[in-house]
């Protein structure tokens, strides 16, 4: 198959053939330049679907912002609440503070809990502060921490001056190591209970009941609390001043070496362990090393 074309003119005469290869190019090529054309004369397509993809984008955006939005509201509410929480802290720590003040009779000038102590110090102002802004409220945060973290200093160094102003009478000996029983035993010689010789008895004893407390007769820091020959479950307090005191025979232990203890505190539970004929208490006092008669202790008045 061939096309001939034949153009004729008053002076020239000219013929075109073209075979089937060269006719399929001439269609393909005419049919891309009317597509390009086509394309060329219709802009409004492009301006539209150009349009349509950026919509897409700001809905799409407009959603994220939406959510960061509502994480952020909940964020700000969550840090209001707790903004609350330490507000109402600060007030427990105040209302505290001040009545160990009042009860304890010291000078409220130096522990006023209703004020921030002076302070000073360079510093960086800032401009354009926003009252409702979230750095605010951090900063505002901050602030309140900073308070919490003052009260509770002022509390401990409140705590430390209550302890100095009554240790002298909380750590003096006095009263009976027990809370129930008898007084069994005297200090000084004695006839001894195994061999039935005469032995030197270094404390006194109170009988009573196996399970019955036994109590601290005074402040101080446990030096010894374990088993030890004679004694057998042996607790040992310091007392300060050279002083200290001995709870042998016990069933169990209901301290620890290192631990502080009050005057009546529970320190043991009455038993008969070691070298001991039955459920008491071997109470000594040590003044220096050397054990001492512990009777004008007991019947001393706190």
């Amino acid at each position: 198959m061939s096309l001939t074309l034949l153009v004729k003119t008053k002076k020239t005469s000219f013929r075109f053939s073209l075979n089937r290869r060269q006719l399929l190019a001439a269609v393909v090529l005419t049919l891309a330049l009317t597509f390009i054309a086509a394309r060329g004369t219709d802009p409004l397509s492009d301006s539209a679907e150009r349009v349509a993809y950026t919509q897409s984008g700001l809905i799409q955006q407009r959603h994220e912002v939406e959510q960061l939005k509502q994480t952020t509201q909940q964020q700000l509410t969550g840090m209001l609440v707790k903004m609350g929480e330490m507000q109402g802290q600060l007030l427990r720590l105040n209302a505290l503070g001040e009545k160990l003040v009042a009860e304890s009779a010291l000078n409220p000038k130096e522990f006023n809990f209703s004020e921030l102590p002076a302070s000073g110090g360079p510093t960086h102002e800032v401009a354009d502060l926003d009252l409702d802004s979230a750095d605010n409220l951090i900063g505002r945060m901050d602030a309140m921490l900073a308070q919490l973290d003052n009260k509770t200093k002022q509390l401990q160094v409140l705590e430390s001056v209550l302890r100095h102003h009554h240790i002298e009478q909380e750590s003096a000996i006095t009263g009976r190591p027990i809370n129930s029983g008898w007084l069994s035993s005297y200090y000084g010689v004695r006839k001894d209970p195994f061999s039935g010789m005469p032995a030197m008895h270094k404390g006194v004893d109170f009988a009573g009941s196996e399970g019955d407390d036994v109590v601290a007769t005074g402040a101080g820091l446990v030096t010894w609390a374990g088993e030890r020959y004679g004694y057998g479950n042996l607790v040992e307090i310091e007392h300060g001043n050279g002083l200290v005191t001995r709870y042998g025979h016990n069933k169990d232990l209901q301290v620890q070496v290192g631990d502080v203890v009050t005057k009546g505190q529970v320190i043991a539970v009455m038993g008969s362990t070691g070298r001991s004929t039955g459920p008491h208490v071997h109470y000594e006092v040590l003044n220096r090393g050397k054990q001492i008669d512990p009777l004008p202790f007991v019947y001393r008045k706190g």
